[in-house]
């Protein structure tokens, strides 16, 4: 026995017969190219309209069946009681009935097949011959329609169209489909509003502005005159470090924004061809930072008495580092030689080695194991102010808007308000770790400060009240760093460890590193630590973020050069940082090769 699924559907009859009877509910559908009529009612009616040739249903009545096609599908119409007027209306009613109205009422079912094929059933549309009646009235109707209001118009097209069939619905609208759509990027312009077609399309990404450009030669003219590859690029630029480093290093940022004065700007094309060169660019420094060989840069602090390059922080013109011998070095970027700053190729004060320093535009701050924080004139390199507070070294410390916090040997954290560089004031001293406190960060939320006693501390910004304390690690922490909700740990226990700051939980545990974990630093995409095994590992940081990533995801890479312990590092999209006890300072240029200039088409 053959089994077919079917579904219910197209028209309904609800006929009440002469002779009393219960309400009979009539519906019809098609199986293959036959139309069959599918009747319901209770138990009563059902046994008048039973028919030898029907085919039972299965009483769940779902809005599909099993129907047993192996019966006889001879015309059986003569089965069927109904009066020859009734039959014409069940023709001629479209309605639907749910499944889930069938089968909230106890019903039998019963269904009889019709040899009709699918060109002869009523739901297909008849030929479209004009009447006379109508091609005599139409002008006339129309000359009525036009002298109405258009809300005469629309309330009378909503009427004749709910008096409509399905199929009449679906030719209207294959009429209206066209007429509805608008170019509305060669329209515009033509009504002086090339403006809006501009703005339009700006919002396009480079696969969307691509396939614009291949539209028609009108939407290509309106790209290339409104310069959207340019504004495109720029709105990259302005957006994401990434393409603001690569336009600085690579140098097209100059024809990027507003011209220079007495200058022009290259036309469209030039940007066409240079966003594609920019993409390549960006994918060959993913690949470096995977598994190029980057360009090393090497400095030799020469440090005359003890060894050793503690703390460093750089930036597109200079590097300043913080050595054991006392000393700060201010080294240039382009001939990696130490700098004069006033007169003296180093700053010198601290009695003790320096341990940390932070700059900005305007003052070099500095902590030694000499106990003091000292202020420098970033210009000069005149000494401006030294602090006196903690009672053994000052390890660590950092400071942003007016704000500034340091942590010490001592067990304490000192909050300072920086007014000026010569007006900075003691404003609390927070006191809970039980060791060494080894580094601290902060934003407008929250203190983070990491010990010797194994614990991260958390504490409130603005009323410097303790918050919570994170713990997990196994021997004392070295080095963390703190943005949003991520904190990222490294401890003298070998490993590293992501937390959630505001639930206290250790999101992963990263091992690799064979000894202390002196130094680290994460931003969107990677987390780079350096350890006392004289390696630095890249690590994924999305990866780390991942519960389901496989350990074996998670280290990119291990960069190996240096010959003592690593101290300090810091990186970008296109470079690593990095100071040793070895005396030195590596610089890992993962932006190593060289792209050939793009000729420029100069404005007509």
């Amino acid at each position: 026995m053959m089994r077919r699924q079917v579904k219910i559907f197209g028209a309904r009859l609800d006929w009440l017969p002469k002779d009393g009877s219960e309400r009979l509910s009539v519906y019809t559908f098609t199986v293959g190219t036959r139309k069959a009529y599918f009747f319901i009612s209770n138990e009563n009616a059902a046994s008048n309209f039973s028919s030898d040739k029907g085919s039972k249903l299965r009483e769940d009545p779902l809005d599909s069946f099993e129907v047993d096609d192996s019966e006889s599908r001879e015309d059986s119409a003569s089965s069927l009681s109904l009066p020859q007027s009734e039959s014409r209306d069940f023709e001629d009613m479209e309605t639907e009935k749910s499944a889930e109205e069938i089968s909230q009422s106890p019903v039998t079912t019963t269904m009889m097949y019709y040899n009709e094929e699918m060109s002869d059933i009523a739901e297909d549309p008849p030929s479209r011959e004009l009447s006379k009646l109508y091609t005599e009235e139409k002008d006339k109707s129309l000359q009525k329609f036009d002298a109405w209001t258009e809300a005469d118009q629309v309330d009378f097209l909503e009427n004749l169209l709910q008096r409509m069939c399905h199929y009449q619905h679906g030719q209207i609208n294959e009429f209206l489909t066209p007429m509805l759509q608008r170019d509305f990027v060669t329209l515009l312009p033509k009504k002086g509003l090339d403006h809006i077609a501009e703005t339009i399309l700006s919002f396009l990404d480079a696969k969307s502005l691509c396939a614009a450009e291949l539209v028609c030669k009108e939407w290509n003219r309106v790209i290339s005159d409104a310069m959207l590859w340019k504004k495109l690029i720029e709105r990259k630029v302005r957006t994401d470090s990434l393409w603001k480093g690569l336009a600085e290093r690579r140098g097209w940022i100059r024809h990027l924004f507003k011209p220079r004065p007495g200058l022009s700007h290259p036309d469209n094309s030039f940007y066409r061809i240079l966003y594609p060169r920019i993409i390549q660019d960006i994918q060959s420094i993913e690949s470096n930072w995977l598994k190029g060989e980057p360009n090393l840069q090497l400095i030799n602090c020469r440090s005359e008495n003890s060894k050793g390059v503690y703390c460093l922080q750089y930036d597109e013109t200079k590097i300043v580092s913080g050595l054991r011998d006392n000393t700060i070095k201010i080294w240039d970027r382009q001939s990696l030689q130490c700098t004069k700053v006033n007169s003296e190729r180093v700053l010198t004060g601290h009695t003790g080695s320096v341990l940390c320093l932070q700059y900005d535009e305007k003052v070099i701050i500095s902590g030694s194991s000499d106990s003091t924080v000292r202020v420098w004139d970033v210009k000069t390199g005149e000494m401006v102010n030294t602090l006196i507070h903690h009672c053994e070294a000052v390890l660590h410390l950092r400071f942003s808007n007016g704000m500034m916090v340091t942590c010490s040997k001592d067990r304490s954290i000192a909050v300072w308000d920086m007014v000026s560089p010569t007006d900075i004031n003691l404003h609390r001293v927070l006191v809970g770790h039980r060791a060494a406190v080894n580094v601290v960060d902060f934003d407008e939320k929250y203190i983070v400060s990491a010990s010797g006693d194994r614990t991260i501390k958390v504490w409130n910004t603005s009323s410097c009240e303790f918050v919570r304390t994170l713990n997990g690690h196994k021997r004392g922490i070295a080095c963390l760093q703190y943005r949003d909700r991520l904190v990222v740990s490294g401890s003298s226990d070998n490993t590293i460890r992501l937390w959630d700051i505001e639930c206290g939980a250790c999101l992963k545990v990263l091992e690799g590193h064979e000894e202390l974990v002196r130094c680290i630093r994460f931003d969107n995409k990677r987390i780079v630590s350096g350890a006392y095994d004289g390696k630095i590992k890249v690590w994924d940081l999305q990866a780390a973020l991942d519960p389901r990533a496989p350990a074996s995801s998670l280290c990119l890479r291990t960069l190996v050069r240096h010959t003592g312990r690593v101290f300090r590092l810091q990186f970008d999209e296109f470079q690593i940082v990095s100071s040793s006890h070895d005396d030195t300072i590596l610089i890992w240029d993962f932006l190593n090769f060289e792209q050939p200039e793009i000729v420029t088409n100069p404005n007509p």
